[in-house]
């Protein structure tokens, strides 16, 4: 692999952009090394990558990861799914694929489910309004 690939990720409104390249094995998302992320955090991007090497040993490639839109945990989300769908066409293993696929289906398919639209005349989503006969 000489070119860069570029894979994307959506979780509720964030977005990831991640490009991947040979290299030394450096992660950075939105320019920050992924070191320095609170600890559940840094470990939700590292699922990835430690079932990738596992799969198929050593892995020497540069993820660079641009997070947009959303909190925080969505934003590491998007990002986890991103780097895995980066590393699935990256190596082109349809093993790395079953075993994302087993081990946690949200690492290459999208949570799609979005908030509920307001209806007409009423406070939230579900919420009707109250009678009270009085």
């Amino acid at each position: 692999m000489n070119e860069k690939i570029v894979t994307s990720g959506k979780r509720k409104s964030a977005v990831a952009r991640a490009v991947i390249k040979e290299g030394s094995g450096k992660i950075t998302i939105n320019k920050k090394p992924y070191q320095h992320l609170e600890i559940m955090k840094r470990l939700m991007i590292e699922e990835p990558l430690r079932i990738a090497s596992e799969k198929l040993g050593g892995l020497k490639f540069d993820i660079d990861i641009m997070a947009r839109g959303g909190g925080q945990e969505s934003q590491i989300e998007a990002s986890r799914l991103a780097i895995a769908r980066a590393l699935v066409e990256a190596t082109k293993s349809s093993e790395l694929r079953k075993a994302y696929l087993l081990y946690d289906r949200s690492m290459l398919v999208a949570d799609t489910r979005r908030k509920e639209a307001y209806k007409p005349g009423d406070s939230k989503a579900r919420a009707k309004r109250q009678k009270s006969y009085r």
